[in-house]
C-alpha cells in the first residue's frame, strides 16, 4: 500500500480498500490489515481510525508568517478558490482579555466574527475574531462569506500594518470538530494574534485554528538581518 500511495496508484483523497478486500488481495489476517493501516496512519500517509473511512492524506498546506496575509491571498496563492461560512458575527461587551489586547476600557463595545475558512471547498481553518466597534461596524454590510476582511477594511481607510502571532497546539473540541470535520481532541494548530494599524491602534484580536493534518507553518529568518552572531566552541 506504501508503495502505490507514493507512486501515485492511490492519489491523495483516495479511500483505502476494505479491510476485506485488502484481506483477499494480500492473503493476510484482519490483524494484519489493521497493523498494517495503523503504521500508514501513524507516518502521516493515511488518514482516518476504526470506524470511519480511511484515505490517502493530502499534502500539507503551507503559509508563510514572515509576511501578513489574509487567508483569502494565501488560498489564491497555491491556485485555490477561498470561501468562508460565517457561524456568527454579534456585537456585546469585551471581556477581561479582549479589552486588554485591544486596549480598550473594560466592557466596552465589541464585535465577534466566528467564521470557517474554506479552499476549494475544504474546511481548513476556524477564525473567532474580535473587532472594537468602530472596526466591526464597517464590517456590517460586507459579505463576509467570499470576501477578505483585511481587503475590505483597506477599501473602508483601515490598513492593517503589523501584526503579532503566537503558535501552538490545541486539541479540537465538539465545537471545532463539528465546523472542521475532524474528530473531538484532533490535534489543531492555533494561532493567536493581535494586528494593529497605521498608528499602532489595535484593529482585531483573532484565535484562529488550523486542521493539524492539512496545513503547516513557514518562517524563515535572517540571522544577518536580526543582528544574531552564531559561535562554536
Amino acid at each position: 500500500m506504501r508503495g502505490e500511495i507514493d507512486a501515485g496508484v492511490l492519489r491523495p483523497g483516495d479511500p483505502l480498500p476494505s479491510e476485506t478486500a485488502l484481506m483477499r488481495r494480500f492473503g493476510v489476517s484482519r490483524g494484519t490489515v489493521r497493523q498494517a493501516r495503523a503504521t500508514l496512519r501513524a507516518d502521516g500517509a493515511i488518514v482516518g481510525s476504526q470506524g470511519r473511512h480511511f484515505t490517502v492524506r493530502s499534502q500539507p498546506l503551507t503559509q508563510p508568517l514572515g509576511e501578513l496575509v489574509s487567508f483569502t491571498a494565501w488560498a489564491r496563492s497555491l491556485g485555490k478558490t477561498p470561501s468562508g461560512r460565517t457561524i456568527a458575527f454579534e456585537a456585546g461587551m469585551a471581556d477581561a482579555d479582549e479589552a486588554h489586547d485591544l486596549q480598550l476600557p473594560a466592557s466596552a463595545h465589541v464585535w465577534r466574527l466566528v467564521r470557517v475558512r474554506l479552499a476549494d471547498g475544504e474546511p481548513l481553518m476556524v477564525e473567532r475574531t474580535t473587532f472594537p466597534d468602530a472596526i466591526g461596524r464597517l464590517l456590517r454590510d460586507v459579505d463576509l462569506d467570499h470576501g477578505s476582511v483585511y481587503a475590505e477594511l483597506g477599501r473602508r481607510g483601515v490598513a492593517v500594518d503589523a501584526a503579532r502571532h503566537l503558535l501552538d497546539a490545541v486539541p479540537a473540541s465538539p465545537e471545532d470538530a463539528r465546523l472542521l470535520g475532524v474528530a473531538p481532541g484532533d490535534a489543531l494548530l492555533r494561532v493567536r494574534r493581535v494586528a494593529v494599524g497605521l498608528t499602532g491602534a489595535p484593529v482585531e484580536r483573532s484565535e484562529d485554528r488550523y486542521r493539524g493534518d492539512r496545513t503547516n507553518f513557514a518562517i524563515e529568518n535572517d540571522a544577518r538581518a536580526a543582528g544574531i552572531v552564531r559561535r562554536l566552541a
